[in-house]
């Protein structure tokens, strides 16, 4: 009974030393990711140069981890930021924190913040 566990044991590691590796070299190659994966945060821009983030902080009252930092001031006329009455001074996102729910996407009024396919 031994003699045959064993034998089925080298039989398997011999079958496996003669297969092609399944390694990906990660730096050169780089796997596709699939459509709907959440990575890296991106804030957008209009087209003139003018954010889209309103600094209203939604996306940081909807995030359940406390990742997101916004601090919203009001635009001048002599100095404009976004096309509406606050821009967002400060905006900070803690990617220790994160946990990539994509609820602060949903929570943007303006879309000014989506999820790319950014994981690096």
């Amino acid at each position: 009974m031994f003699i045959v566990e064993l034998g089925r044991g080298l039989w398997t590691t011999l079958h496996m030393m003669f297969e092609k590796p399944v390694t990906v070299q990660y730096p050169e190659v780089k796997r596709p990711m699939h459509s709907r994966f959440k990575g890296r945060h991106n804030l957008h821009r209009y087209e003139n140069g003018l954010e889209k983030c309103i600094g209203c902080e939604l996306c940081a009252w909807a995030c359940p981890a406390d990742a997101i930092y916004v601090e919203g001031a009001d635009n001048k006329d002599e100095q404009r930021y976004s096309p509406g009455e606050r821009y967002g001074k400060v905006y900070q996102i803690n990617y220790l924190r994160c946990i990539f729910c994509g609820l602060c996407i949903e929570a943007c009024p303006t879309r000014a913040l989506t999820m790319t396919n950014e994981y690096e």
